[in-house]
Protein backbone atom coordinates (compact mmCIF):
# COMPACT_ATOMS: atom_id res chain seq x y z
CA UNK A 1 0.00 0.00 0.00
CA UNK A 2 1.33 3.66 -0.90
CA UNK A 3 1.93 6.39 1.89
CA UNK A 4 -0.74 8.78 1.95
CA UNK A 5 0.67 11.97 -0.41
CA UNK A 6 -0.83 15.46 -0.36
CA UNK A 7 0.14 17.33 -3.93
CA UNK A 8 1.39 20.84 -4.22
CA UNK A 9 2.87 22.74 -6.66
CA UNK A 10 5.98 21.12 -7.40
CA UNK A 11 4.22 17.21 -7.06
CA UNK A 12 3.67 14.71 -4.40
CA UNK A 13 5.25 14.65 -0.73
CA UNK A 14 5.12 11.67 1.59
CA UNK A 15 3.45 12.81 4.80
CA UNK A 16 6.78 12.00 6.34
CA UNK A 17 8.31 14.44 4.72
CA UNK A 18 5.44 17.13 5.32
CA UNK A 19 5.31 16.33 8.92
CA UNK A 20 9.37 17.04 9.26
CA UNK A 21 9.01 20.21 7.61
CA UNK A 22 6.30 21.27 9.87
CA UNK A 23 8.33 20.51 12.63
CA UNK A 24 11.30 22.41 11.07
CA UNK A 25 8.76 25.63 10.58
CA UNK A 26 7.68 25.74 14.20
CA UNK A 27 10.96 25.24 15.58
CA UNK A 28 12.24 28.53 13.57
CA UNK A 29 9.31 30.53 14.46
CA UNK A 30 9.78 29.22 18.04
CA UNK A 31 13.15 30.62 18.08
CA UNK A 32 12.31 33.80 16.24
CA UNK A 33 9.87 34.34 19.57
CA UNK A 34 12.51 32.96 22.08
CA UNK A 35 12.73 34.14 24.61
CA UNK A 36 9.86 35.18 26.29
CA UNK A 37 10.27 34.56 30.14
CA UNK A 38 13.41 34.17 32.14
CA UNK A 39 16.52 31.70 31.38
CA UNK A 40 18.17 29.33 33.90
CA UNK A 41 21.83 28.64 33.85
CA UNK A 42 22.46 25.66 35.82
CA UNK A 43 26.18 25.52 37.27
CA UNK A 44 27.12 22.60 39.37
CA UNK A 45 30.42 24.21 41.55
CA UNK A 46 29.70 26.74 44.03
CA UNK A 47 29.83 30.98 43.36
CA UNK A 48 33.45 32.39 42.84
CA UNK A 49 34.92 29.50 40.49
CA UNK A 50 35.92 30.13 36.72
CA UNK A 51 32.91 28.14 35.28
CA UNK A 52 30.65 30.25 37.44
CA UNK A 53 32.45 33.12 36.24
CA UNK A 54 31.84 32.16 32.65
CA UNK A 55 28.05 31.58 33.47
CA UNK A 56 27.48 34.82 35.46
CA UNK A 57 29.10 36.65 32.81
CA UNK A 58 27.24 35.22 29.58
CA UNK A 59 24.17 35.76 31.95
CA UNK A 60 24.52 39.45 31.82
CA UNK A 61 25.29 39.08 28.35
CA UNK A 62 22.78 37.94 27.28
CA UNK A 63 20.22 39.81 29.59
CA UNK A 64 21.73 43.08 27.82
CA UNK A 65 20.48 41.54 24.65
CA UNK A 66 17.46 40.19 24.24
CA UNK A 67 16.11 41.95 27.83
CA UNK A 68 15.10 38.84 29.24
CA UNK A 69 16.44 37.68 33.12
CA UNK A 70 18.99 35.29 33.07
CA UNK A 71 19.68 33.43 36.45
CA UNK A 72 22.36 31.74 37.64
CA UNK A 73 21.42 28.39 39.48
CA UNK A 74 24.56 27.17 41.41
CA UNK A 75 23.30 23.24 42.18
CA UNK A 76 26.46 21.85 44.11
CA UNK A 77 27.55 18.31 44.08
CA UNK A 78 29.08 15.04 42.83
CA UNK A 79 31.21 16.73 40.96
CA UNK A 80 28.34 18.72 38.96
CA UNK A 81 25.94 14.99 38.18
CA UNK A 82 23.53 17.15 40.69
CA UNK A 83 23.19 20.11 37.78
CA UNK A 84 23.64 17.58 34.78
CA UNK A 85 20.55 15.02 36.12
CA UNK A 86 17.99 18.31 36.62
CA UNK A 87 19.20 19.56 33.23
CA UNK A 88 18.57 15.69 31.45
CA UNK A 89 15.07 16.39 33.28
CA UNK A 90 14.36 19.75 32.22
CA UNK A 91 11.81 20.44 29.43
CA UNK A 92 13.71 20.96 25.75
CA UNK A 93 12.50 24.36 25.38
CA UNK A 94 15.68 26.37 26.00
CA UNK A 95 14.96 28.12 29.31
CA UNK A 96 17.18 25.93 30.71
CA UNK A 97 20.84 24.91 30.10
CA UNK A 98 23.91 23.97 31.93
CA UNK A 99 27.44 25.62 32.00
CA UNK A 100 29.61 23.19 32.69
CA UNK A 101 33.33 22.25 32.39
CA UNK A 102 35.77 19.37 31.23
CA UNK A 103 35.55 17.73 34.66
CA UNK A 104 31.84 17.53 34.51
CA UNK A 105 31.65 15.73 31.61
CA UNK A 106 34.54 13.28 32.28
CA UNK A 107 32.62 12.97 35.71
CA UNK A 108 29.72 12.03 33.56
CA UNK A 109 31.36 9.49 31.66
CA UNK A 110 33.20 8.05 34.37
CA UNK A 111 30.51 7.37 36.75
CA UNK A 112 28.51 3.93 36.89
CA UNK A 113 25.12 5.49 38.28
CA UNK A 114 23.74 8.57 36.62
CA UNK A 115 20.42 8.45 35.42
CA UNK A 116 21.24 10.39 32.10
CA UNK A 117 23.20 9.33 29.38
CA UNK A 118 24.97 12.84 28.37
CA UNK A 119 25.55 11.53 24.84
CA UNK A 120 21.91 11.23 24.05
CA UNK A 121 20.34 13.41 26.84
CA UNK A 122 22.46 16.92 26.44
CA UNK A 123 21.98 19.08 22.82
CA UNK A 124 25.52 21.40 22.10
CA UNK A 125 24.88 24.89 22.44
CA UNK A 126 28.59 26.62 21.94
CA UNK A 127 31.88 26.14 23.19
CA UNK A 128 32.69 29.28 25.14
CA UNK A 129 36.00 29.59 26.44
CA UNK A 130 39.08 27.70 26.77
CA UNK A 131 40.94 28.41 29.85
CA UNK A 132 45.14 27.67 30.66
CA UNK A 133 46.92 25.20 33.19
CA UNK A 134 50.12 25.34 34.54
CA UNK A 135 52.49 22.40 35.54
CA UNK A 136 53.64 23.65 38.96
CA UNK A 137 56.67 21.88 41.18
CA UNK A 138 58.01 22.35 44.64
CA UNK A 139 61.21 24.05 44.92
CA UNK A 140 62.76 21.03 46.64
CA UNK A 141 62.83 19.14 43.44
CA UNK A 142 65.81 20.72 41.52
CA UNK A 143 64.24 21.09 37.89
CA UNK A 144 63.91 24.46 36.29
CA UNK A 145 62.30 23.06 32.96
CA UNK A 146 59.70 20.11 31.67
CA UNK A 147 62.66 18.07 30.74
CA UNK A 148 64.62 18.29 33.56
CA UNK A 149 61.46 17.32 35.83
CA UNK A 150 61.25 14.42 33.41
CA UNK A 151 65.15 13.31 33.47
CA UNK A 152 64.84 13.91 37.57
CA UNK A 153 61.61 11.50 37.64
CA UNK A 154 63.06 8.68 35.26
CA UNK A 155 66.26 8.90 37.70
CA UNK A 156 64.03 8.45 41.08
CA UNK A 157 61.00 6.11 39.29
CA UNK A 158 58.04 6.24 41.93
CA UNK A 159 59.66 9.12 44.64
CA UNK A 160 57.38 12.20 43.13
CA UNK A 161 54.23 12.44 44.19
CA UNK A 162 51.46 14.64 42.49
CA UNK A 163 47.73 16.21 43.59
CA UNK A 164 45.17 16.15 41.83
CA UNK A 165 41.22 17.58 42.70
CA UNK A 166 39.82 14.08 42.97
CA UNK A 167 39.97 10.54 41.12
CA UNK A 168 39.03 11.25 37.29
CA UNK A 169 38.98 15.27 37.80
CA UNK A 170 41.11 17.16 35.10
CA UNK A 171 44.18 17.58 37.14
CA UNK A 172 44.14 13.84 37.38
CA UNK A 173 43.88 13.22 33.84
CA UNK A 174 45.64 15.96 32.55
CA UNK A 175 49.32 14.19 34.52
CA UNK A 176 48.07 10.85 33.35
CA UNK A 177 48.24 12.28 29.94
CA UNK A 178 51.94 14.17 30.66
CA UNK A 179 53.18 10.71 32.50
CA UNK A 180 51.93 8.85 29.34
CA UNK A 181 53.97 10.99 27.04
CA UNK A 182 56.72 11.54 29.08
CA UNK A 183 57.00 7.65 29.89
CA UNK A 184 57.35 8.81 33.72
CA UNK A 185 56.25 7.58 37.10
CA UNK A 186 54.47 9.98 39.39
CA UNK A 187 52.41 8.81 42.40
CA UNK A 188 49.26 9.93 42.36
CA UNK A 189 47.33 12.13 46.00
CA UNK A 190 43.74 12.88 45.24
CA UNK A 191 42.67 15.66 47.57
CA UNK A 192 39.21 17.22 48.15
CA UNK A 193 38.94 20.19 45.25
CA UNK A 194 42.05 21.64 43.40
CA UNK A 195 42.46 24.50 46.76
CA UNK A 196 43.59 21.19 49.00
CA UNK A 197 46.02 20.30 46.04
CA UNK A 198 47.67 23.51 46.08
CA UNK A 199 47.92 23.85 49.69
CA UNK A 200 49.57 20.69 49.64
CA UNK A 201 51.76 21.67 46.83
CA UNK A 202 53.27 24.64 48.81
CA UNK A 203 53.87 22.38 52.52
CA UNK A 204 55.25 20.31 49.99
CA UNK A 205 53.31 17.27 51.06
CA UNK A 206 53.77 16.46 47.15
CA UNK A 207 55.57 18.13 44.75
CA UNK A 208 53.84 17.78 41.86
CA UNK A 209 50.82 19.48 40.58
CA UNK A 210 49.36 20.26 36.71
CA UNK A 211 46.20 23.01 37.79
CA UNK A 212 44.85 26.20 36.63
CA UNK A 213 47.14 28.26 36.14
CA UNK A 214 45.34 31.49 38.37
CA UNK A 215 45.78 28.99 41.22
CA UNK A 216 49.58 29.28 40.92
CA UNK A 217 50.38 31.93 39.55
CA UNK A 218 50.90 34.09 42.50
CA UNK A 219 53.22 31.61 44.46
CA UNK A 220 55.47 31.32 40.82
CA UNK A 221 56.06 35.12 41.44
CA UNK A 222 56.39 34.37 45.33
CA UNK A 223 58.97 31.47 44.67
CA UNK A 224 57.04 29.14 46.41
CA UNK A 225 56.36 27.54 43.37
CA UNK A 226 58.34 26.56 40.42
CA UNK A 227 56.15 27.27 37.29
CA UNK A 228 57.48 24.76 34.64
CA UNK A 229 55.06 25.30 31.30
CA UNK A 230 51.50 26.07 30.70
CA UNK A 231 48.62 24.54 28.17
CA UNK A 232 47.26 26.45 24.92
CA UNK A 233 48.99 27.91 21.75
CA UNK A 234 50.81 30.96 23.52
CA UNK A 235 52.14 32.32 26.47
CA UNK A 236 50.22 33.72 29.74
CA UNK A 237 50.94 37.36 29.50
CA UNK A 238 50.93 37.26 33.17
CA UNK A 239 53.51 34.53 32.92
CA UNK A 240 55.57 35.36 29.68
CA UNK A 241 58.54 34.15 30.93
CA UNK A 242 57.17 30.23 31.55
CA UNK A 243 56.96 28.62 27.79
CA UNK A 244 53.72 26.72 26.17
CA UNK A 245 54.16 22.57 26.47
CA UNK A 246 54.47 22.95 22.86
CA UNK A 247 58.10 25.31 23.82
CA UNK A 248 58.97 22.51 26.20
CA UNK A 249 58.87 19.54 23.89
CA UNK A 250 55.39 18.17 24.81
CA UNK A 251 52.75 19.26 22.47
CA UNK A 252 50.26 16.58 23.11
CA UNK A 253 50.05 17.47 26.58
CA UNK A 254 47.28 20.08 25.68
CA UNK A 255 44.68 20.51 28.64
CA UNK A 256 41.93 22.83 28.08
CA UNK A 257 40.29 23.83 30.74
CA UNK A 258 36.92 24.60 28.41
CA UNK A 259 33.88 25.34 29.38
CA UNK A 260 30.71 25.09 27.43
CA UNK A 261 26.83 25.22 27.20
CA UNK A 262 24.48 22.26 26.63
CA UNK A 263 20.75 21.99 26.47
CA UNK A 264 18.77 19.26 27.29
CA UNK A 265 18.22 16.54 24.77
CA UNK A 266 15.24 17.46 22.22
CA UNK A 267 15.73 21.30 22.29
CA UNK A 268 15.06 22.67 18.78
CA UNK A 269 18.00 23.41 16.90
CA UNK A 270 16.64 26.88 15.67
CA UNK A 271 16.88 28.01 19.45
CA UNK A 272 20.18 26.36 20.31
CA UNK A 273 21.60 28.60 16.65
CA UNK A 274 20.32 31.43 18.33
CA UNK A 275 21.60 30.83 21.92
CA UNK A 276 24.88 29.87 20.24
CA UNK A 277 25.30 33.22 17.96
CA UNK A 278 24.16 35.64 20.78
CA UNK A 279 27.40 34.17 22.72
CA UNK A 280 29.75 34.13 20.70
CA UNK A 281 29.16 37.84 19.60
CA UNK A 282 29.45 38.98 23.39
CA UNK A 283 32.33 36.85 24.17
CA UNK A 284 33.98 38.08 21.11
CA UNK A 285 33.89 41.90 22.07
CA UNK A 286 36.74 43.77 23.33
CA UNK A 287 35.66 44.31 26.66
CA UNK A 288 34.97 40.25 27.36
CA UNK A 289 38.13 39.31 25.71
CA UNK A 290 40.26 41.82 28.54
CA UNK A 291 37.81 40.27 31.49
CA UNK A 292 38.65 36.75 30.30
CA UNK A 293 42.55 36.78 29.51
CA UNK A 294 42.50 38.50 33.23
CA UNK A 295 41.08 35.05 34.38
CA UNK A 296 43.91 33.33 32.13
CA UNK A 297 41.11 32.09 29.44
CA UNK A 298 40.24 33.13 26.19
CA UNK A 299 37.23 33.29 24.11
CA UNK A 300 35.89 30.74 21.51
CA UNK A 301 32.28 30.81 20.86
CA UNK A 302 31.33 28.28 18.35
CA UNK A 303 28.44 26.40 16.59
CA UNK A 304 26.05 23.69 18.30
CA UNK A 305 27.57 21.44 15.36
CA UNK A 306 31.03 22.43 15.99
CA UNK A 307 30.74 22.44 19.72
CA UNK A 308 29.46 18.48 19.09
CA UNK A 309 32.17 17.70 17.46
CA UNK A 310 34.78 18.99 19.75
CA UNK A 311 33.20 17.39 22.67
CA UNK A 312 33.29 13.86 21.06
CA UNK A 313 36.60 14.28 20.01
CA UNK A 314 37.18 15.11 23.61
CA UNK A 315 35.35 12.57 25.01
CA UNK A 316 37.42 10.02 22.92
CA UNK A 317 40.93 11.48 23.59
CA UNK A 318 40.34 11.18 27.40
CA UNK A 319 38.55 7.97 27.73
CA UNK A 320 41.84 6.70 25.93
CA UNK A 321 43.96 8.51 28.94
CA UNK A 322 41.47 6.74 31.59
CA UNK A 323 42.05 3.31 29.56
CA UNK A 324 45.63 3.82 29.46
CA UNK A 325 46.16 4.70 32.74
CA UNK A 326 43.74 2.32 34.18
CA UNK A 327 41.78 4.76 36.46
CA UNK A 328 38.33 3.27 37.76
CA UNK A 329 35.24 4.61 37.99
CA UNK A 330 32.93 5.16 41.03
Amino acid sequence: MKPTTYRDRRGFLPIGVVAMLALGAAGIACAADYPVKPIRFLVGVAPGGGTDFMARLVAQKLNDAWGQSVVVDNRIGATGLIAMEMLSKAAPDGYTVIVFNIGHMMSAYLTRKVSFDPAKDFAPVTLMANGTSMLGVHPSVPVRSVRELVAYAKAHPGKLSYASGGIGGTQHLATELLKREAGIDLVHVPYKGSGPGTLALLSGEVQVFLTNALALLPHTKSGKVTGLAVTGSKRLKAAADIPTFAEAGYPTVDVGLWQGMFAPGGTPAAIRAKLASTITASLRTPEVTRMLEAQGAEPVGTTPEEFGRFVRNERSRWLKVVHDANITAN
